[in-house]
Parts: structure tokens; C-alpha cells; sequence
């Protein structure tokens, strides 16, 4: 009779695990004498950090702990963490993602794919390019994981084509390279725009909660700094793939006919697709230029400046002003619909919505605690290190770290940290935290690092080894291009000093 090994169970580890060292922690613990509320607050951040990273809970349901937690340990007011769960960053997500809804509703994701398609070409280079392009431009807007779900039957379809031309034995490298392209450019491609990936909103969320006196980020701002990161790292992962994957033999009997049949087969641009397209672009206009531009001394004032109160505005403001619309223009399918409807919406990821609240409560607790300021006050002594070698270090962890666990939770964990370091030696916060938010979108290794790359893997034609040879090595072009381009731009664009730690940080 044959033996199974007891199978090693993550979840069940992870949520006894938890407690226990938590527990350790409260009782045993005393990280500042005569501040309690530190030590406090630190036992709930390894609770939760625990049970994200094993996943013992939903993240969602683990997100929910400070709500019970901080008011049971007298860190903060039930009433006062209970509002960290809504605020104007929840609202241009819901937005957002409203827009994306709209879009999937009606197959407008799906036209413009295929026309960028048939736009780029048919051969080896350009599908490549086509695929990469299309999913990285639609990642900006909608999330990684649906813009990665849309283009799976676009991308299976031209595979089953190709094989049917050339040969699956000849196609079968270039399929490997077309399917890790639709995940490494939605990933990177999400990184453009503050809509484009959870992370980003944290980022902008946590730094107003632990600094209620900065700067705001506004979305013109974030897209004018992670752009060219975007750009280069696309160039990058394009042509590493291309070299990687591609035929050794020279294409014949092949055409663009399959792209234009199937944008043939899904009819004229209809009255809806219309409407949804023409709300999408004004929607990325006001974003872009809600709070105007300056750069060196030249400014061009935003809309926003055309009312009495300018500072009211926000993007959350513009995302939901833009999705009222979607629900109230009417359709002209004969079913007196509307171009959204609450049966769609319901398709709303509020499981993020939970998420996101958690992260903000968090970071809330660091900052009413003091546990992130005496976090940094541990580091101090790296105020002798040159800030880009800081810089480069938390890049490289948080591109590696978000490899096994969820980005959105090392993110949420992390960027409180990463702000005191930022101050204790003496830098602006921002230096620490923008390229750390980047990096954690720029995992392209394993299957667990992203839901792309799980979403490819699960096709079963993309192996582990491929993943980590192509994966490993744009890491590490990522880590070098974020390092270099933070150290570039992030003086010119958020107006941060090396060595300088801002008035507002203090």
C-alpha cells in the first residue's frame, strides 16, 4: 500500500502562523518604550502581511482586520479607520473600471485590438509588435487581467492561423513568444496611467495619508513620468522576445486576411461602440488635463481652473462624472436600454475596492501610531548611502519580492516603510516610493508573480523554464531602466531634490 506525503498546506501554515507571531508580538514585544501604540500597530501589520502572503484568508476578507483590530487596541476611532475605506481614490478606480465595463459590453476592446492588428502587419516582427501594442495601450485603461483575457481568443485564433500556413512544428517557438508578449506588455503597459493598475492608486492614496500636506499626484503627472518608463520597457521586452522567439525560417503563405475577417465578422462600428469610444476619449482628456502642466518654469493651467474651486476636483470626480453619463445616454438597440446598466456594473471587482481600503487603513495606523516614522528612524544610518544606490536596492526587492507574493499587498505593506526610510535619510519620500510602486508591476517570472502571467501559463503552452529564462532577464533590464529613468525625471517632474527632505515630509 502506497503512502501519500502529507501535502504542504501554505493557507493553514499562514493562518495559524499569523496569530501566533502577532500574539508574540503584542505581549512580548516593546519596539519603543513608553509608546505602546507602536509595538501595537506592528503586530497587526505582521498579522495582515502574513496573511497576504499566504493567502490563509481572501485578501479581501484580511483587508478588513484593522476595522476591528486598531478600535480593540486603542490605536484609531472605529469611525475615523472606517473612512479610510472610501475616499476619492476608491471612486476613479470604480470609474475606471466602469469605462473598461462599458468597452467589454459593447466589443469596442476587441475592434480596436484587431485594427491595430491588421495596422502593424503579418510578419514575425510586427504580429509580435501588433499583439504587444494593443495589449499594452488597452492595459493603460482597462485591467491587466481583463485587457490579458480579451486578447486570449484574438491571440489563438492567429496561432491556429499560423499553424495552419506554416506549420505547427515551425510556429510552435513563436506561439511561446507571442503569448508571453500579451502578458509582459500588460503588465508594463498598466503602468502608464494611474487607472492602469492597483498599485498605482495606493501609492498616490498612502502618500496623502501619511503626508496630508503634499502634493497631490495628479493623473497628467503620473502619465508624463511613467510614460517614457512604459516606452523603454516595452522597446525592451519587444525586442527581447523578438530575439528570443523568433522563426528561423522566413514566413511564406501567409496575409493580413485573417485580422480583416475578423473585424469583418463583428459588423459595422455600431451606435453604442460609438458612444463608448467618443466617452473614453474625453474621459483621458480630462485626466490628462484636469490639473495642467509644468515643466521648468513653463505651465499651462487645467480646466479645473475655469471654476471658483479648482482644488475640488479630482480625478475620482471626473471618472464618476464621465460613468453617470455611461448611464444615463440611451442606446438605439430597440430595448430601451442604457449604454451601462447596474446588471454589468455588478461585475465590479469589489474585492480591490476591499483591498485597496485595507491598504489605506493601514497606512493610516503607520502614520497615527508613529510605527512609520520609528521604522526609519532603525535606518538612519543610510543617510551615508548615495540616494540611487537606495534607490536601485528597493527597485530590485520589490520586482524580485513580488515574484511569490501579491503586488498589491507587498505595495500596500511596503510604501509606509519605504516613506520614513525616505525621510530618516534624508530624502523625499517620493524618491523611494514611485519607483517602488513600478517596480512591483514589472514581475515577469513565475506564474504567481501576476494574474497575466497566470492567465498565459494556464493556456498550457507556456512552460515554467521559458517564463523564467525570458523573465529573469527583463527584470533585470526593468530594475536598470526604472533606476535609471527615476533618477532622470523625478526632479524635473515632482520637483524632488537628492538629499532633500521637503517641508511637507517633515
Amino acid at each position: 500500500m502506497k503512502i501519500e506525503k502529507p501535502k504542504f498546506d501554505k493557507k493553514r501554515i499562514g493562518l495559524i502562523l499569523g496569530p501566533v507571531v502577532s500574539l508574540i508580538l503584542l505581549f512580548f514585544g516593546d519596539l519603543e518604550p513608553g509608546r505602546p501604540e507602536i509595538t501595537k500597530t506592528a503586530a497587526v501589520a505582521v498579522l495582515m502581511a502574513i496573511w497576504w502572503v499566504t493567502e490563509a484568508l481572501p485578501l479581501a476578507v484580511t483587508a478588513l482586520v484593522p476595522l476591528v483590530a486598531f478600535p480593540f487596541l486603542g490605536i484609531i476611532d472605529g469611525k475615523e479607520i472606517s473612512e479610510s475605506y472610501i475616499n476619492h481614490i476608491i471612486f476613479l478606480f470604480i470609474g475606471g473600471f466602469i469605462m473598461a465595463l462599458a468597452m467589454e459590453r459593447w466589443g469596442l476592446h476587441n475592434r480596436i485590438a484587431l485594427h491595430i492588428l491588421k495596422w502593424v502587419g503579418v510578419s514575425p516582427g510586427r504580429i509580435l509588435l501588433g499583439f504587444m501594442l494593443a495589449t499594452a495601450l488597452l492595459s493603460m485603461w482597462i485591467s491587466n487581467t481583463a485587457t490579458t483575457m480579451m486578447m486570449i481568443p484574438i491571440v489563438f485564433s492567429i496561432i491556429l492561423e499560423l499553424e495552419k500556413n506554416i506549420g505547427k512544428k515551425k510556429i510552435s517557438r513563436y506561439a511561446l513568444g507571442l503569448l508571453l508578449g500579451i502578458a509582459y506588455s500588460a503588465s508594463i503597459g498598466g503602468n502608464a496611467t494611474l487607472v492602469g493598475t492597483p498599485t498605482n492608486l495606493i501609492c498616490v492614496r498612502i502618500l496623502s495619508v501619511l503626508y496630508p500636506e503634499a502634493p497631490e499626484i495628479s493623473f497628467s503627472q503620473w502619465f508624463v513620468f511613467a510614460f517614457p518608463i512604459t516606452l523603454i520597457m516595452f522597446i525592451a521586452a519587444f525586442s527581447l522576445l523578438f530575439f528570443l522567439f523568433k522563426p528561423k525560417e522566413k514566413w511564406e503563405g501567409i496575409s493580413s486576411d485573417a485580422f480583416k475577417n475578423q473585424l469583418k465578422n463583428l459588423g459595422a462600428t455600431g451606435y453604442e461602440e460609438k458612444i463608448v469610444f467618443i466617452l473614453f476619449l474625453v474621459l483621458a482628456f480630462l485626466w490628462m488635463s484636469r490639473s495642467g502642466f509644468s515643466y521648468n518654469g513653463f505651465k499651462i493651467p487645467g480646466w479645473s481652473s475655469l471654476f471658483e474651486n479648482p482644488k475640488y476636483i479630482n480625478d475620482g470626480t471626473t471618472a464618476i462624472f464621465i460613468s453617470l453619463l455611461l448611464f444615463i445616454i440611451p442606446t438605439k438597440n430597440g430595448k430601451k436600454e442604457r449604454i451601462m446598466n447596474w446588471k454589468t456594473a455588478h461585475r465590479l471587482p469589489w474585492n480591490i475596492v476591499l483591498l485597496f481600503g485595507g491598504g489605506f487603513a493601514l497606512a493610516k495606523g503607520f502614520e497615527v501610531s508613529g510605527l512609520a516614522l520609528w521604522f526609519g528612524e532603525q535606518l538612519s544610518w543610510g543617510d551615508q548611502i548615495p540616494s540611487i544606490l537606495f534607490v536601485l536596492a528597493i527597485v530590485a526587492m520589490m520586482s524580485f519580492l513580488t515574484e511569490l507574493t501579491s503586488n498589491v499587498a507587498s505595495t500596500q505593506m511596503l510604501l509606509p516603510a519605504f516613506a520614513a526610510i525616505a525621510v530618516a535619510t534624508g530624502d523625499n519620500p517620493l524618491l523611494f516610493m514611485i519607483p517602488a510602486t513600478i517596480a512591483s508591476s514589472l514581475a515577469f517570472m513565475l506564474p504567481t508573480a501576476t494574474p497575466s502571467n497566470a492567465i498565459i501559463f494556464g493556456t498550457e503552452r507556456v512552460s515554467i523554464e521559458n517564463m523564467i529564462r525570458a523573465g529573469f532577464r527583463l527584470n533585470m533590464l526593468g530594475i536598470i531602466i526604472i533606476t535609471l529613468m527615476t533618477y532622470l525625471l523625478i526632479g524635473k517632474l515632482f520637483g524632488v531634490a537628492m538629499n532633500v527632505v521637503p517641508d511637507w515630509a517633515l
